[in-house]
């Protein structure tokens, strides 16, 4: 019988998925940003969008290496990305109640067009909380878990 190996290996360069990724992550978070811009008007939003975005990273993650990645895309960084997608959801819904309309009721601003603009901008929050969500889950994961307790305590 042979056995399997599932020791961890280390990272390998192809040049081939590289020149790949290089090429075509640009295209996956443009368009990704237009889903998210899309979902005013027809199928997509904020969380389509976001996902797409955060696919493009990650395949970034896949091509460089994950450590290079980590270094690069700062998890304080998408922390802020999180927080700004948040804030932007919130400050346009509560935008609403200061003009004296519902929460997110995008016609309370009596701009032309406002509540068009109203919802890309939310779906732009969504898509930002969604990316940074995935990002950070995938960097976390890919971290991977420590055998040593903490604690320092026995089981």
């Amino acid at each position: 019988m042979s056995s399997l190996d599932f020791s961890p290996r280390a990272y390998v360069e192809s040049t081939i998925i590289m020149t790949t990724v290089r090429v075509v992550s640009p295209f996956v978070f443009t368009f990704g940003l237009f889903v998210m811009f899309h979902g005013a008007e027809s199928a997509g939003g904020g969380f389509q969008g976001g996902a797409i975005v955060a696919s493009s990273i990650i395949m970034l993650a896949f091509a460089f290496g994950i450590e290079p990645t980590r270094e690069w895309l700062d998890d304080d960084f998408v922390r802020v990305v999180i927080g700004g997608g948040a804030s932007t959801f919130a400050l346009i819904g509560l935008g609403a109640l200061a003009f004296g309309g519902p929460f997110l009721n995008y016609s309370a601003y009596g701009i032309s067009h406002g509540v068009k603009y109203g919802i890309e901008l939310v779906e732009l929050g969504i898509g930002a909380i969604v990316a940074g969500v995935i990002v950070s889950l995938f960097m976390n994961l890919a971290a991977g878990f420590s055998d040593e307790e903490t604690d320092g305590d026995e089981a």
